[in-house]
């Protein structure tokens, strides 16, 4: 569609009436037109005023071609397909940027966690660097810088506790 100037009286000024009487001709028309190809009516009907808002800035010159709304609808158009190229690209972006989401963790787990939380850190940290990661005495000992009657101790002393943790619950559920 070729959008060509047409004459203006000569010293004539563009009227603030003639683009707001424009406005209200086509707005509602673009902005079906939008909600109709991007559908959502909101974005449709901000579009359609950007576009309105950029025809206003250039009124004196877009007031003279055989027909504005062309104009208008051109830029309209152009920035919803901007805005659909955008979404796309970040959806394709989001797509990609998913986290893998691990299940949770089994009751057998979380009962093991809430019982090593009631032991002492040093225990704890004994329990958990023997049991669970493997490390033997010596190395634990060496690794805390305590000697390894101290480790045995925190050993001994927290698997009883645990123990007992286990055995109250069990008690507990028994019951």
């Amino acid at each position: 569609m070729t959008v060509r100037p047409r004459p203006r009286p000569p010293g004539a000024a563009p009227s603030p009436v003639d683009f707001t009487e424009f406005y209200q001709a086509h707005f509602h028309r673009l902005a079906v037109q939008l909600y109709a190809y991007l559908g959502d009516h909101a974005e449709a009907q901000d579009l359609t005023q950007e576009a309105f808002c950029r025809t206003l800035e250039r009124w004196d010159r877009i007031d003279a071609y055989d027909d504005p709304s062309a104009f208008v609808r051109r830029v309209a158009w152009n920035l919803a397909t901007s805005r659909l190229r955008r979404v796309r690209t970040a959806v394709r972006y989001l797509a990609r940027q998913r986290e893998e989401h691990a299940p949770g963790p089994e009751p057998d787990r979380v009962a093991l966690m809430t019982a090593l939380a009631t032991l002492p850190t040093a225990q704890r940290r004994a329990v958990v660097l023997y049991h669970l990661a493997h490390l033997s005495v010596a190395e634990i000992a060496d690794q805390v810088g305590v000697p390894e009657g101290t480790v045995k101790s925190w050993l001994s002393r927290g698997r009883t506790a645990l123990a007992r943790h286990f055995i109250e619950r069990q008690e507990i559920h028994r019951a």
